[in-house]
């Protein structure tokens, strides 16, 4: 398992680029965690699920996820708890991470070699 964090940064954005200088194209993100200012996520409408309605939140968030990896790009489904104690859920398209942190936890392919020589607290896989 590999270790990912991501602070004072796009989370997604990120990550894509932690990922690639990994040389990561195939895993499972088996969990995310952490704290968000603002975020963007989508849904899909009850009469076609092959639309996409993306809203953005200008408002922190605790967030936790998992996804996948597949041809060198993060895909992850989050929920994220906001004031009131409610939970927003979607597919992650953004996360500013900038006062906390995030944390994503990647288990690669088995044919998917990875660099597990970069510290933690880098930025970088672990």
């Amino acid at each position: 398992m590999i270790t990912f964090e991501v602070r004072d940064d796009e989370l997604v954005a990120s990550l894509n680029r932690q990922i690639a200088e990994a040389g990561i194209s195939e895993a499972a993100i088996v969990s995310l965690i952490g704290a968000t200012e603002g975020f963007t996520i989508s849904t899909m409408p009850a009469g076609d699920a092959l639309k996409d309605d993306i809203t953005t939140y200008d408002l922190p968030a605790e967030m936790t996820g998992t996804g996948e990896i597949k041809n060198g790009f993060v895909h992850l489904h989050v929920v994220m708890g906001v004031e009131g104690d409610k939970a927003v859920a979607g597919h992650l398209h953004a996360a500013t991470i900038k006062t906390h942190f995030a944390r994503v936890y990647v288990l690669p392919s088995p044919s998917c070699p990875a660099r597990p020589e970069v510290p933690t607290g880098t930025g970088r896989a672990r």
